[in-house]
């Protein structure tokens, strides 16, 4: 049968609750940045608080699959309400933190539940929509998403400046108790996978150990520490060692918490290998756009922020048109594939126009940039739920979403030390930049650029290899038919 789910008042209820769930953890990326040199004066040195940002990323990627087969397993809408039900109370502990010890475990236990609201969400809407119409409704995400990383460091600086840090954190609660009572009352359960295997509980404390390691190299490599130092090369060394363990654990696991027959399926291969790199690439924006501009242009920080604005419609815009046209078609290869052909194209041009510094000029490219991430995001993450069972549809999204964490740190390790080793900072990173003349600068931003586009580059020859199944028109068999004044059953 056909699917109305765009007309339904139970569908837009309930999708309305998967975004809100999702925003307060997207927002805690970015609101937080413009309160911490506050919270330092408050609880601790400078350098103490960069492990509030630091526990929240690593705790996030590390806790993703597992919450994905916890919820493939015991069902995605009563993992979500726990995980968002744990983030609130984490977001309540971080608001009254007396110390920044007490803030930074806070923050670890707010990233872990936060891991859970990013991968349960996604796969949620696979529960909700038909498969034609899920690049559609990944389209509103992608776009809210973008919406947020502009909004997120605006009102961060907002609440610290007329109200208190600790804002930063009650913020979330109301939005959390409005997602919570529109998912239980509109979501449906999913279907979940029956049997008595017992959880590879040894599977993910090793990969939660390996990511874990690998992200706090990633992180520190090149900035607190130098990339031959001890600590580095033990973190190393500790996630080698550890991911070997790891494989040789699930492939003798019952039911692994790494299922490598779902890497082997090449549209969860192609898509992970693809949002990997694109990600990355995208690190050299969202950085290094703002510091270039506010070198070259003189810029506030708040202004050098507000110029993303054009990369964010232009996400807003492509992600919707993307959308639309696979509901009406049921086709999608194309648009992962002319997405990252722009975003190639204007790396470039960024690579290019940086010598002669111009916002207009940059606003421009950042504008095509936008307008092809849109197309590839959420278009590779219907590719990957069309392709699995829908009680796989969990751990298929945490797949997914770990390996885009994967290449936000390393994308941040590998083009942060190629600017470090353009301009001559030693470890200390960005941080160091205060000596650092202008021209070394647009010098070091450029090398990041021709440096992005490759990667870019890279990614798109990957999503050539993606095979395009049809998308179908019939409605998830859970899926609410009417407006429902109760919880949902399966």
């Amino acid at each position: 049968m056909t699917t109305a789910s765009h007309t339904n008042p139970s569908v837009r209820i309930a999708f309305a609750a998967i975004v809100v769930a999702m925003l307060p953890a997207v927002l805690d990326q970015t609101i937080l940045s413009t309160a911490l040199p506050t919270i330092a004066n408050d609880l601790g040195r400078l350098a103490d608080v960069s492990w509030v940002t630091s526990a929240y990323v690593v705790a996030a990627a590390a806790s993703t699959p597992l919450w994905g087969k916890l919820g493939d397993r015991h069902g995605r809408k009563r993992l979500l309400e726990i995980s968002l039900l744990m983030f609130l109370a984490a977001s309540a502990v971080c608001g009254v933190a007396q110390s920044i010890t007490w803030l930074i475990v806070s923050r670890t236990v707010q990233g872990i539940a936060a891991g859970g609201l990013m991968t349960l969400a996604m796969a949620a809407v696979g529960d909700l929509v038909s498969p034609r119409e899920r690049g559609r409704y990944q389209g509103y995400i992608a776009a809210t998403f973008a919406v947020a990383t502009v909004v997120g460091p605006l009102l961060g600086g907002v609440l610290v400046q007329h109200a208190s840090w600790r804002w930063v954190f009650y913020v979330n609660l109301p939005l959390g108790v409005v997602a919570l009572a529109g998912l239980r009352t509109a979501l449906p359960a999913s279907e979940v996978q029956r049997g008595d295997k017992r959880l590879d509980v040894s599977g993910a404390l090793l990969l939660a150990g390996s990511t874990a390691g690998l992200m706090l190299t990633c992180i520190w490599g090149g900035e607190r520490y130098a990339w031959s130092s001890a600590t580095i090369l033990s973190l190393i060394a500790a996630t080698v060692a550890l991911a070997l363990a790891l494989v040789v654990r699930e492939r003798r696991a019952a039911d692994p918490i790494v299922p490598l027959d779902l890497l082997r399926t090449r549209p969860v291969a192609v898509s992970s290998a693809a949002l990997f790199l694109t990600t990355a690439a995208l690190f050299s924006i969202t950085v290094f756009v703002p510091l270039y501009l506010q070198t070259t242009t003189g810029a506030t920080p708040t202004e050098a922020g507000l110029l993303l604005v054009p990369m964010m419609l232009g996400i807003t815009l492509s992600t919707n048109l993307a959308g639309r046209e696979i509901a009406r078609t049921g086709r999608y290869k194309r648009y992962p594939i002319i997405g990252l052909a722009l975003m190639t194209v204007a790396l470039g041009l960024l690579a290019g126009v940086v010598e002669h510094p111009s916002q207009a000029v940059t606003g421009i490219v950042l504008a095509v940039f936008g307008l092809g991430f849109g197309m590839v995001g959420q278009v590779l993450i219907v590719a990957v739920q069309n392709s699995v069972d829908r009680r796989r549809l969990g751990i298929a999204m945490a797949t997914t979403n770990f390996f885009r964490g994967l290449g936000a740190a390393v994308g941040a390790a590998v083009l942060g030390a190629v600017f470090a080793a353009r301009v001559g900072t030693t470890a200390g990173g960005l941080s160091m930049l205060g000596a650092t003349g202008r021209a070394d600068i647009i010098q070091g931003v450029q090398t990041v650029f021709l440096v992005a586009a490759p990667i870019a580059g890279i990614a798109l020859l990957i999503t050539l290899l993606l095979k395009e199944v049809p998308l179908q028109q019939s409605a998830p068999a859970n899926a609410p038919a009417r407006v429902q004044n109760g919880p949902s059953r399966a």
